[in-house]
């Protein structure tokens, strides 16, 4: 058994070996909280949530961090036009973050680390930096001298002498436009923290080497984020950390995006989608059916008509989930393994679609079992797709989804289970006095509706679909 993972900066498919056998440590660049996410946003979170789960099930003790970005340009620029303070749009917009993770399932990090409890730490690696030559102070600015770092934006594959990285407001006194700030000089209304350098607020990018660091040390194994964190993120990362002397990460796995119309989903283009507003609409479970399922690299086209598919299809899975509980009088227990086919997949580069495929495929055996009557049959296929679905996140029977029905925030599948069954009691009581016209008639008129209606042993059950 291997896992292999596609590696960012190799720029190919690599085994996976871990730097201490049985264990895993992995980064992942978290929110920036100038506002509440959207489903772009959180798509990174899901993505790496299964990859967590799937090093673990393979047996690996997994410490995962994810930070918080609390302060930025973007936040106080935010809290000027809001007249609020900084760190109070920094804690709604990170308690909507964590709001949104916990309701589509992902398990919460190992640590969560905001940048603002770190300032020590990023003194600490500037003042190295400084020292071997690779950083300086100006006004007040520190800077990362990139010309002093010959492995710079080897990530990004680009050429030093082709990029154009002009100066932000008050960054003064570089020696190159290209070099970065890691720490900006203190200017009047905003944060600031005391420093030898003067005070003044962290850079972007100084944070993440300076929070890896602390919790997963000078070397570890996995870096994550978004693509569009390769360049300039992730390469001053690379910079900072290893100028410091740290080995930093060894493997770089970036998701893509979800797009709308083509482009990125962001804020900027007013194409966000929040997930505050969808779980009203779709249930949290159906939401990371849809952003989950897709292989990690590939980009994702928001569309209503794509989230009414992921519905569906979730709904067979969970139709045969019900069904199969309903013949066995009980819970059938998860098997202790997953089919070797969905292992397989999962181990070559995350496979999700692959590996949902083997899902499905126990789906429609197990269906065809309960056509046969097969009992033993029907309840193994079961035991398999629940093993399956738990390393995805989408057991419906899991506890993590115990109490919502995978619903909504207005419980919406409620309310319509509600609904539905008054109408079925009153076509099983059209049935009892044999008016089979106003029976038919309730059931079609359902059917429109886009449910279907099966009559089982235990009475009427309807399903999306």
């Amino acid at each position: 058994m291997t896992i292999r993972l596609y590696d960012t900066s190799a720029r190919q498919i690599r085994d996976f070996t871990p730097l201490i056998p049985g264990c895993v440590s992995i980064y992942l660049c978290g929110a920036t909280v100038q506002a509440a996410p959207h489903i772009g946003h959180i798509r990174s979170g899901l993505n790496f949530d299964i990859m967590r789960r799937w090093f673990a099930y393979r047996g690996y003790d997994v410490t995962f961090v994810r930070n918080v970005t609390d302060i930025d340009d973007k936040i106080i620029k935010k809290a000027g036009e809001q007249d609020r303070p900084w760190w109070s749009i920094g804690y709604e917009n990170e308690r909507a973050f964590n709001d949104a993770y916990t309701a589509l399932g992902c398990l919460p990090p190992t640590y969560e680390p905001r940048a603002t409890g770190h300032v020590t730490e990023m003194v600490e690696m500037m003042r190295g930096l400084i020292e071997r030559g690779h950083a300086y102070e100006a006004d007040g600015n520190v800077y990362f001298d990139v010309r002093s770092f010959p492995g710079y934006l080897e990530l990004s594959n680009q050429e030093l002498d082709n990029l154009l990285q002009p100066s932000g407001e008050g960054e003064t006194g570089k020696r190159d436009p290209r070099d970065f700030a890691m720490w900006k000089a203190v200017k009047p209304g905003e944060p600031s923290w005391e420093t030898p350098w003067g005070r003044g607020r962290p850079g972007w990018h100084l944070e993440c080497s300076a929070m890896a660091h602390k919790y997963l040390g000078s070397a570890f194994d996995i870096h994550g984020g978004g693509i569009d964190l390769i360049f300039p993120h992730h390469e001053n990362e690379i910079a900072q950390a290893k100028g410091y002397g740290d080995a930093f990460a060894s493997y770089w796995v970036h998701n893509s995006w979800v797009t709308m119309s083509g482009e990125k989903m962001s804020k900027s283009l007013g194409n966000s989608v929040l997930v505050a507003e969808m779980v009203k609409h779709w249930r949290p479970i159906v939401l990371r059916y849809y952003l989950g399922t897709p292989h990690y690299r590939s980009t994702i086209e928001y569309s209503e008509d794509a989230l009414r598919e992921a519905e569906s299809a979730f709904a067979r899975i969970e139709g045969f989930v019900q069904r199969v509980g309903e013949l066995a009088g009980g819970t059938v227990a998860p098997s202790d393994e997953v089919p070797p086919a969905f292992a397989e997949a999962m181990d070559d580069d995350l496979g999700v679609p692959q590996a949902l495929a083997i899902v499905h495929t126990a789906v429609r055996q197990g269906n065809s079992a309960l056509a046969a009557d097969d009992k033993e049959a029907a309840v193994a296929r079961l035991a398999e797709v629940r093993a399956m679905l738990g390393v995805l996140g989408l057991d419906p029977l899991d506890e993590e989804w115990a109490g919502t029905d995978g619903g909504s925030g207005e419980d919406l599948h409620g309310v319509v289970d509600h609904l539905v069954r008054l109408l079925l009691e009153q076509r099983e009581a059209a049935r009892a006095r044999k008016d089979w016209a106003t029976a038919d008639a309730i059931r079609d008129r359902l059917k429109q509706s886009g449910l279907t209606i099966e009559d089982s042993p235990s009475g009427p059950r309807w399903t999306l679909g």
